[in-house]
């Protein structure tokens, strides 16, 4: 019998000299040990694979107005970039709330920020909706906070690990869903969308000109995964431009995973309760990614001012400038508002 300690399995091999499947990039998957890869990668304008690159983050600290020992809510915690600053900022005697819906995530969020030295004294993650803040913070024996934050919409690792669904790029189940155990998938909401509540979708959630032809063509049907889904899509485009055909792919993925999720429908619920959730003088910041997120934020937080609800606002929006569009493309359609409660 041999004495040898027996070698760990071989890892598995890919074609390339880079691994290109989400699946085998292990090196960006462990940023502990592969510091200099993940370097290297953000560096490229890219988001390392099952990570997220978190946006504005100085504007977003700015706004808030953080100080030691606030009390607050990271209503989207996502992969917990914005919440480690804010943790930073308000820090051991603050309180930080971070809410999320994705079952998968949370628990290694959580996990980051407790390894990053965030203990319970100061931080909370909570499974839920950021439409259930107040509930959540009742729960907690208070009805309001310093400030809030949320930054809408998917997260880098929801949408760039296949097995999601949210993404055309690579062949994936069609499922989109950010609690992967509520609801109906994508593939079950198509089967079963009339032609008329998918241009409904195509038009609110995504701006989508040639809305009527595409849910002519995808409503009713049933898809195998995501890429059949996006070469539906561009078999009922009917334009030369390779670029517009692909963007109207993008805009069709999106306006279905906003019907999904029923994103707007939380959004509005979010922003109904977000006033009696601020204590006087608070501040809320919200990070949104088109057009029909941020015309609700906006819409909201003017007719707050207008109500007395609201004392001030920020003066148009803030987006990221060219250096931080460079490092990370993914900013490129981010827009800040905040508000202050009367």
């Amino acid at each position: 019998m041999s004495d040898e300690t027996p070698r760990p399995p071989r890892r598995k091999r890919y074609g390339g000299k880079n691994p290109r499947r989400f699946e085998d990039k292990y090196k960006e998957h462990d940023p502990a040990r592969y510091g200099e890869t993940i370097a290297k990668v953000i560096a490229s304008g890219k988001t390392p694979a099952g990570s997220h690159i978190p946006i504005l983050v100085a504007e977003v600290l700015e706004a808030l107005q953080l100080k030691f020992g606030m009390t607050g809510v990271d209503a989207t915690l996502g992969y917990g970039g914005h919440a480690a600053k804010i943790l930073e900022k308000i820090g051991p005697t603050g309180n930080l709330v971070g809410l999320d819906m994705d079952p998968l995530e949370i628990p290694k969020t959580e996990a980051r920020l407790r390894g990053l030295g965030f203990g319970v004294e100061c931080f909370e993650a909570v499974r839920s909706n950021y439409a259930g803040i107040a509930k959540v913070l009742e729960e907690r024996g208070t009805h309001e906070v310093d400030f809030i934050f949320a930054d809408l919409g998917c997260s880098s690792m929801q949408f760039d690990d296949p097995a999601r669904g949210f993404s055309y790029k690579s062949v994936g189940p069609l499922d989109m869903r950010m609690n992967p155990s509520r609801g109906l998938t994508a593939a079950e909401w198509l089967v079963r969308a009339s032609v008329e509540k998918l241009e409904t979708a195509l038009h609110l959630n995504a701006d989508e000109p040639r809305a009527e032809s595409i849910a002519v063509a995808l409503a009713g049907h049933r898809f195998a995964n995501t890429t059949s889904l996006a070469q539906a899509i561009r078999e009922s485009v009917r334009v030369s431009d390779e670029d517009e055909r692909e963007l109207t792919v993008r805009r069709v993925f999106q306006a279905i995973r906003i019907a999904v999720n029923e994103e707007f429908t939380a959004l509005e619920a979010f922003l109904r309760v977000l006033p009696k959730c601020l204590k006087p003088g608070g501040r809320a910041a919200i990070l949104t990614f088109h057009s029909g997120e941020d015309r609700r934020v906006k819409q909201v937080m003017r007719q707050g001012v207008r109500d007395g609800i609201f004392f001030e606002m920020s003066e148009g929006a803030t987006v990221a400038g060219p250096e931080e569009r460079r490092m990370n493309p993914r900013s490129s359609s981010a827009k800040l508002r905040w508000v202050t409660r009367a």
